[in-house]
C-alpha cells in the first residue's frame, strides 16, 4: 500500500519522504523495521503532504501510521486502500447478511408451523422479541459454546467502521419509485452535499467537546481526542493540524497547526475544570497559577522553537520563525472565589491585550466562537440551497 501511494504523490519532496519510509521498512539485512521510527516516518509522510495541500495524501498516510502504532486494524486499513482485500471484505459482508437472511426465512417457517394463521404483525412481534433477547445471549467456553478467534473479534470491530451501501438492486420496487430516485439523483449537488457532510460532522465534533468540558473529571489526554483534526475550530486562519507533534527533543505539541502562510502555530491544552483559574488578590482580579505554568510551558515551546527554526525547516519544511501559542485552559463555570464568567473575561483581555506571542483563552470561549461559526455556515447553507438558479 505504500509503494502504491508513492505512485500517486506528485511531489518530489513527498515522494522522498516515502522512500524513507520504505528504508525504515526494509531495514537493514532485509528486516523488517517498525516501531516508533516507522510511526514517525509515516507522519513525517502525512506532513509533508499536508505542506504541499494533498490532503487525500496526508490523510492516507495518517491512517498508515495509526495501523503501525497499534491503533487501526489491518482490515480497515485495506477496506480504504486494498481492493482486492476490499472486495473479500465486502464479500464477506454479503455472505453474512444473506445468512441472516437465510436465518430469518428459517425463523419464519418455525412460526408458520407453530401458527399457520400467523399474520405481518404476529411475525413484527416474533422478531421484536428475538431482537429484545440478544441481551440474555452470551458466547459460552464449554463444548456447546462458541469461542471466537481473534481475527473474528477484529472483524467484528472492523465492521463499526463500515457502511452498508446497496448497488445495482436488481430492479426499482415500482416504475414510480424509480422515477422518485432518478430525479432525486438528478438534483443532488455533489459540493452542497459535501458542504453538508463535512457541517454535520463539525456539529458532531463540537458537541462531543462540549460533552467533555461539562464532564468535571475530563482529563487532558480526552479534550485532547476530542480536538484532534478540528483545526477548523481554532477559527479560518488555520488550514490544516500538522502530523509530527515533536519538532525538538524535548518538546512535545499538543495541537500544532499550520497557518496558511505556512508557519507554525502551538496549541496548549490544559483541563477544564480549574478552580484557581482567575483569583482575587487585595480586590484585583488576576490569573491563577495554573495558567501561569501554561504560559510558561508555551515560551518554553516557543523559545525551543525559535533556536532550532533553521533545522526544523531542512527537516521538516515547517517554519517556526515567530511561531504562536494558544493557551486553553479552564471554563468559568468551574472558577470559585464568586468570581463571574464576565469576571473571568475581563481578566483574560486584560492579560492577553499585554501578550505578544501567546494568547489565553478558557474551553468557553473556544466552544461559543465555535458555535458561531458553525451557525453562519449553517446559515449560509441555507441561502445557497434556496437560491433560484439565474439563466
Amino acid at each position: 500500500m505504500v509503494r502504491a501511494a508513492r505512485e500517486l504523490a506528485e511531489e518530489a519532496l513527498v515522494r522522498r519522504r516515502i522512500d524513507a519510509v520504505l528504508d525504515v521498512m526494509e531495514g537493514p539485512g532485509g528486516k523488517y523495521g517498525k516501531g516508533r521510527p516507522l510511526v514517525d516516518a509515516l507522519n513525517d509522510v502525512a506532513q509533508e503532504a499536508i505542506l504541499c495541500g494533498d490532503f487525500d495524501l496526508a490523510q492516507r498516510f495518517q491512517r498508515f501510521a495509526a495501523y503501525a502504532g497499534g491503533e487501526m486494524f489491518l482490515e480497515i486499513l485495506e477496506h480504504y486502500y486494498d481492493e482486492d482485500a476490499r472486495r473479500r471484505h465486502e464479500e464477506g459482508m454479503r455472505r453474512w447478511a444473506a445468512l441472516g437472511a437465510d436465518r430469518a426465512v428459517a425463523a419464519l417457517d418455525v412460526l408458520c408451523r407453530e401458527n399457520p394463521d400467523a399474520t405481518a404483525a404476529d411475525a413484527r412481534d416474533f422478531f421484536r422479541g428475538i431482537a429484545r433477547s440478544v441481551d440474555h445471549m452470551a458466547l459460552g467456553k464449554g463444548e456447546g459454546g462458541i469461542q471466537l478467534s481473534g481475527r473474528d473479534v477484529r472483524r467484528l470491530q472492523q465492521y463499526g467502521h463500515m457502511e452498508t451501501v446497496l448497488r445495482n438492486l436488481p430492479r426499482p420496487a415500482s416504475a414510480e419509485a424509480a422515477l422518485m430516485l432518478d430525479d432525486a439523483l438528478a438534483d443532488v449537488d455533489a459540493g452542497m452535499l459535501a458542504q453538508l457532510l463535512e457541517l454535520r460532522a463539525r456539529q458532531a465534533g463540537l458537541a462531543a467537546l462540549s460533552a467533555a468540558v461539562d464532564d468535571p473529571e475530563s482529563s487532558e489526554s480526552v479534550l485532547h481526542g476530542c480536538l484532534k483534526n478540528q483545526e477548523w475550530i481554532f477559527g479560518g486562519a488555520y488550514v490544516a493540524e500538522l502530523a509530527r507533534r515533536q519538532y525538538t527533543p524535548d518538546t512535545i505539541l499538543d495541537i500544532p497547526l499550520l497557518r496558511g502562510d505556512g508557519s507554525l502555530h502551538v496549541v496548549e491544552l490544559k483541563r477544564a475544570n480549574i478552580k484557581n483559574l482567575v483569583i482575587r488578590d487585595s480586590g484585583h482580579l488576576m490569573l491563577g497559577a495554573p495558567a501561569h505554568r501554561a504560559v510558561s510551558q508555551a515560551q518554553n515551546y516557543l523559545r525551543a522553537m525559535d533556536e532550532n527554526r533553521p533545522s526544523i525547516l531542512a527537516e521538516h519544511g515547517v517554519d517556526t520563525r515567530r511561531a504562536s501559542a494558544t493557551v486553553v485552559i479552564g471554563h468559568p463555570r468551574y472558577v470559585t472565589g464568586g468570581i463571574t464568567a464576565h469576571e473571568v473575561a475581563e481578566t483574560l483581555r486584560t492579560y492577553n491585550t499585554h501578550q505578544g506571542r501567546i494568547e489565553v483563552i478558557t474551553y468557553g470561549a473556544l466552544l461559543e466562537s465555535a458555535a458561531r461559526m458553525l451557525a453562519l455556515s449553517s446559515a449560509r447553507q441555507d441561502t445557497d440551497s434556496d437560491e433560484e438558479p439565474t439563466t
